[in-house]
């Protein structure tokens, strides 16, 4: 049987703290001002107040993509959250996501490969047993988090359907639904909806690449991208779309949200990198989350999010301060 090589930064999944036990910790710090790069936290819900789905899912372990990282605590990857279709306040995707609803759910496949379709999520996801992956999560704002997510890789479920060699590209697409998003609504939203994002193929079908459908062990909150969202983990988190409801193959690059509000700050590739700035802070540290006013946590940022052996040989010859 052949075996991979542990990558240096595998971790067993006992060290894993167990969902319970984060439950039970202090209260991260409420109304307070923590300070990255001009950049504030508002109050966040307290563990009551915090909407959660409960389904537990299951899977298998997969220490290999362990980080050696202190987890973040599940109450805080639920509750501080970019998720701009319920708002733009840090809490305003757990006050609101609840709005929205995740079943009956579909997505739509289309473009350039040979099983197109519209999937219900577990038929899309059929017959993979799911894994659990512990990545880093690292925001473009500058703070971090270490999320335990539960998934299945994203090329399996890409070959599955079959891409034609005209498919460049994979293309996604988060819900659109004013009805239930209310930050889709919003008279001073700056977005042009529906959400939308890509991968270069290759970034696609690299081993990291994730379809997320729970974290903790339990189904995703819908806060957190239900029901099935993706994670990129050497690519800052707007890149890991949430909330899917279309993939689509395709020749040319497509156009990304964030690149086209404004693409002298945010990329195609967003490719976690301290030696690039953004515009308007430095990328040279994150917080990582709990974080307070007098506690902010720095951490060094590693370039690719410390996946470079993984991810690194993608882009080779390619300017990366350029390419951003």
């Amino acid at each position: 049987m052949f075996i991979k090589k542990r990558p240096s930064w595998a971790l067993p999944r006992a060290a894993i703290t167990p969902e319970s036990v984060y439950l039970n910790r202090r209260q991260f710090m409420s109304g307070t001002v923590a300070v990255a790069a001009g950049l504030s936290m508002p109050g966040l819900l307290s563990a009551a107040e915090l909407p959660v789905q409960r389904e537990t899912l299951d899977f298998v372990p997969m220490p290999r993509y362990s980080t050696n990282e202190k987890k973040t605590p599940f109450e805080d990857v639920a509750r501080y959250n970019n998720f701009y279709e319920f708002g733009t306040g840090k809490d305003d995707p757990a006050k609101y996501a609840d709005e929205m609803a995740v079943d009956p759910w579909s997505v739509v496949v289309e473009g350039e490969c040979e099983q197109p379709g519209e999937y219900a999520p577990e038929d899309l996801l059929r017959p993979y047993e799911y894994q659990e992956r512990v990545y880093r999560l690292r925001c473009v704002e500058a703070w971090s988090m270490v999320i335990p997510w539960i998934g299945v890789p994203l090329a399996d479920i890409l070959k599955r359907l079959r891409p034609t060699s005209r498919a460049k590209y994979v293309y996604f697409e988060t819900l659109y639904d004013p009805d239930q998003m209310r930050g889709q609504r919003s008279l001073f939203s700056t977005i042009d909806w529906p959400y939308q994002e890509g991968l270069r193929m290759d970034e696609a079908m690299n081993e990291l690449s994730f379809l997320a459908v729970g974290l903790y062990g339990k189904a995703l909150p819908k806060q957190n991208g239900a029901p099935i969202r993706l994670v990129v983990p050497w690519k800052y988190g707007f890149k890991s779309i949430k909330s899917i409801v279309k993939i689509r193959f395709q020749e040319e690059r497509p156009k990304t949200t964030w690149e086209m509000i404004a693409p002298q700050e945010y990329g195609f590739y967003a490719n976690v990198n301290p030696e690039v700035d953004h515009p308007r802070w430095s990328q040279k540290k994150e917080r990582r989350l709990p974080s307070g006013l007098f506690s902010p946590n720095w951490v060094e940022t590693v370039r690719f999010n410390g996946y470079g052996e993984q991810v690194a040989h993608l882009y080779k010859g390619m300017d990366l301060r350029k390419y951003y």
